[in-house]
Order: structure tokens, then C-alpha cells, then sequence
């Protein structure tokens, strides 16, 4: 059996566990695994609810006031429970910051495989591979879990496309845990400052790179961003020079994401920024250089100056918004 772990907020489901569903969807396809779905906390009727629409044998919940709020003590405890009693052959998460923080503690207490940040997978002689980027992007290595199962599996944000999920109708039961003796206590959760923002849930960005010469120049991107509804993001050097804050920056050592579209303004494509954004829907390149590595993975490209393009393209959504 394959079990997927549903993180929320509060009872409000992280979008990105969706992709962990399709992920499990996908490897089930190929394997013929069931997919069973655990969630964690105090009131997530709602939230199991809303993951029972697709489609899953069964979704899982374990309510204890322990885990009211995240703590990796009580979730690791929580886990390994859950694991001892339904015996799952793969876990698969989404490798978010709180996955980050408990899955090691986790598999570490079970003495089992954690394959984490993983980009894609294949099935090959019933085998699962998975594939992880190393040396910052620049090389794809497969690797294959080894050991007692269960293996952890974490894949990074966009490697999937959540709302691909296939729908069903999953049946929604509880499990009970013991959490005597946790020795961690929350505090009050973190939240960015007002100025932050969190791209990962932008349906549309437009980003901007070192083409565009100078930080002034930058209202130009910005009013086609605002034009087209869109979140204006950077890649590295914009946010290195303080142009725009590190809070927009997209690439390995930034946010990843995955919109609807991404607009990419003067930015030449470098692995370090592919590896935030190609998990794109859409992925549209503007770059006065036709040799630019952004092309290779563009579904859409335009070679020219940016300044004419970006006006005339800002001229015209603004007459859409009419």
C-alpha cells in the first residue's frame, strides 16, 4: 500500500499535497498498489472530507490534541504509529518545510530509506526509481530505496500536477494514537512579514531577470504584471542587488512554483533558476538572445528587446481588462 501524507493549516489543505496524491496515482498506475491518505491534528473532518473526492481507498485520520498544533515530536510519534498499524510498503510526501522537519526524525526512528526532494519517478521491473537533482540542478540521478519498507519518499513542489488528481470517492476512518510523553511545545505558528508573498500559490507569474539593466526599469515588468493579474518575481541576481526583496525570487535557493503560466522577462535560463520554475503549465520566454537555455524549455518564445515588447504586451492586456 502506498500512504500519502495530507498536511494543512488550521484544517485547510495544502494544495501541494495534491500533487503527492497524483504522484501516488501515477506510481499505483504502475505497480497496482492501493493508495490509502493519512491527515493529522484536532477537527479535520472537513479537510479528510475534501481528500476523500479522489481517488483513494481510504483516507485516514488521527485526531489527538497533541497534534492541535505541529510539532515534529508528536507528528514523528503520531507517524510511526499510523505505520505500525497499516503496514504501508511507500510513504509519499510533498517536500515542504514541514516535511523537511519531521520526515528525517521520522524514517531515522524506523531505521528505513528517505528519498527526499525527488523530481520524478519511473517504474522499471516492478522497481520504483526515483530521480533527484544534484549539484544544485546541474544532474539528475536516479536512486532506488533500499532496505525494510516502509521507504519515505518526499517529492519537490511542482514535480506533479495536483489538480490532475483523478476524482473518486474515498471512505474516511478514524485511527488512535498514544502520544504520552511529547516533549515539545508549540509555539505560535510563523508568519512571513506583511511584505511577504507566497508565489507557490500564483495561478500567473511574471518574472524578470538581469536583461532588464537597471532597477527602474523594472516598473516596466511591473505594470504587465499588474495588467495581467499576475505576481512579479525575480531570479537571483535581481534579488542579490536588492532590486526586488528575496521574498520574489524564484530558483533553487528561492521559491518553486508551478502557475498556470510563467512569464519570463530578460532571464537567460540559468539550472539554478529552471529548477524553480519548470514545473510551469505554460512557460512563455522573452530574451533578445535566441541562444538563451530559457528557450529550451519554453513552450512560447519571443526574441527581441524587451522594451518594445513588454509595453506592447502591457498595451494589450490592458485593453483586455476593458
Amino acid at each position: 500500500m502506498i500512504l500519502v501524507f495530507i498536511e494543512h493549516v488550521d484544517g485547510k489543505v495544502n494544495k501541494a499535497s495534491y500533487e503527492a496524491v497524483r504522484a501516488a496515482q501515477l506510481i499505483s498506475g504502475a505497480t497496482g498498489q492501493a493508495i490509502s491518505a493519512v491527515i493529522f491534528g484536532s477537527g479535520v473532518g472537513a479537510a479528510a472530507g475534501e481528500i476523500a473526492a479522489k481517488k483513494l481507498g481510504a483516507v485516514y485520520t488521527v485526531e489527538n490534541d497533541a497534534l492541535k498544533s505541529y510539532t515534529a515530536d508528536g507528528y514523528s510519534a503520531a507517524f510511526k504509529q499510523v505505520i505500525e498499524q497499516l503496514q504501508p510498503e511507500l510513504v509519499l510526501m510533498t517536500h515542504t518545510y514541514e516535511v523537511r522537519d519531521f520526515a528525517p526524525k521520522l524514517a531515522a526512528s524506523l531505521r528505513r530509506a528517505l528519498v527526499g526532494d525527488c523530481i520524478a519517478h519511473k517504474v522499471e521491473g516492478g522497481e520504483l526509481v526515483l530521480t533527484r537533482q544534484v549539484f544544485q540542478g546541474k544532474m539528475a540521478a536516479d536512486v532506488v530505496p533500499v532496505g525494510d519498507k516502509p521507504h519515505f519518499v518526499s517529492f519537490q513542489i511542482g514535480s506533479f500536477r495536483g489538480d490532475e488528481c483523478e476524482a473518486g470517492q474515498a471512505e474516511v476512518k478514524a485511527l488512535t494514537v498514544n502520544l504520552a510523553g511529547i516533549r515539545q511545545q508549540p509555539e505560535e505558528r510563523f508568519k512571513e512579514a506583511k511584505a511577504a508573498v507566497d508565489l507557490t500559490a500564483a495561478p500567473l507569474i511574471v518574472s524578470v531577470g538581469r536583461g532588464i539593466k537597471e532597477q527602474k526599469n523594472i516598473e516596466i515588468v511591473k505594470k504587465l504584471a499588474d495588467a495581467m493579474g499576475a505576481e512579479l518575481s525575480a531570479s537571483r541576481p535581481i534579488c542579490d542587488n536588492e532590486w526586488l526583496p528575496m521574498d520574489r525570487q524564484i530558483g533553487s535557493s528561492g521559491q518553486t512554483v508551478a502557475p498556470k503560466m510563467y512569464l519570463a522577462v530578460g532571464i537567460s535560463g540559468a539550472i539554478q533558476h529552471l529548477v524553480g520554475m519548470k514545473g510551469a503549465r505554460t512557460i512563455v520566454a522573452i530574451n533578445k538572445d535566441k541562444e538563451a537555455p530559457i528557450f529550451e524549455i519554453a513552450d512560447y518564445g519571443i526574441v527581441g528587446d524587451l522594451f518594445e515588447i513588454v509595453p506592447a504586451l502591457t498595451a494589450e492586456a490592458e485593453k483586455l481588462k476593458q
